[in-house]
């Protein structure tokens, strides 16, 4: 049995040895230990020292939760300093900003067949996130991914933040509070692409991490468009985006009685529920619920 999606990646800071302290006790599928933007550049040296002794103390198999390293991007000529203090400890992936297109993922991944290589690490066993839309140029190569061949893609996401301030907008918002056109766009192509390549599609971070509810509601529309994960920047946020991205007892019931309803009538196209009719997408929709119940379950045992 696969892997049960991951459904939580929590950034934490790669220079504060408070928050590295508290990383074991988080809930999140995965911690994304950031050497880029949240760290100073005067910072970076020390960070990169600091996530190192880290993850020197936790290898493979001992790890409460995956733990990714999200490095600076290829143009910054630090990716390479980046890789060369972690990736002899095996994280379990690296999150790639500012990515172009799968060009981009490719260079990064013959950096790490030979960071691996070089430091007894498995080849081809760290995975590769791409933020795949926070450059003006990026969006237009998102179809590209699912024909790049591309073995160490684990999923795509992407981010508004960059992307605002790549296009010179003041804003990434609508009126209504709402992201603008060019952020629903390039969101909707993320997910499109992601499906395409068969990896997860990690939709972006949801900025009031004060807002329970708000971020509850937002997690389970993106769910049911086809996310599979989120990224949050706060401890308190890991919980309900757990929750929301995990088939709730209502779904998992309800998908039983159509793969059992289809079941009753071996051969048949379509089936009677509840006074309504249902057809071969609802099945493999509910067979895909159930499967992924039984993946997290067994994860979790």
């Amino acid at each position: 049995m696969t892997a049960a999606p991951i459904r939580s990646f929590l950034f934490i800071p790669a220079d504060s040895e408070k928050k590295l302290g508290k990383a074991d006790a988080s809930e999140a599928d995965a911690l994304i230990f950031d050497l880029e933007d949240a760290v100073s550049p005067a910072n970076k040296p020390m960070a990169r020292e600091m996530l190192s002794a880290f993850l020197g103390e936790r290898p493979r198999g001992k790890r409460s939760s995956q733990l990714w390293v999200r490095v600076n991007p290829l143009d910054t000529g630090m990716t390479l300093e980046d890789m060369a203090a972690v990736i002899r400890h095996g994280p379990d992936g690296i999150m790639l900003p500012k990515c172009n297109g799968p060009q981009d993922v490719l260079q990064a991944s013959h950096y790490l067949d030979a960071f691996e290589q070089a430091g007894g690490v498995k080849a081809g066993s760290i995975k590769i996130l791409p933020v795949a839309t926070e450059t003006a140029i990026s969006p237009f190569a998102l179809g590209e991914y699912a024909k790049a061949g591309l073995a160490r893609l684990g999923g795509l996401t992407w981010g508004a933040e960059d992307l605002s301030a790549a296009i010179g907008a003041s804003t990434n918002l609508d009126p209504s509070g709402g992201w603008a056109l060019t952020y629903r766009m390039v969101r909707a192509q993320c997910l499109l692409a992601a499906h395409a390549a068969g990896v997860q599609a990690i939709d972006t971070l949801y900025v009031d991490y004060r807002d329970d509810e708000g971020l509850r509601a937002s997690c389970r529309a993106a769910r049911a468009e086809g996310f599979t994960g989120r990224i949050a920047i706060h401890p308190a946020q890991v919980v309900p985006i757990n929750e929301s991205f995990t088939p709730s007892e209502e779904e998992i019931e309800h998908a039983r009685r159509v793969v059992e309803a289809f079941a009753a009538e071996p051969g048949a196209g379509t089936v009677g529920l509840d006074g309504k009719m249902i057809d071969i997408p609802h099945l493999k929709q509910a067979q895909g619920v159930l499967a992924q119940a039984e993946r997290y379950k067994a994860d979790v045992a």
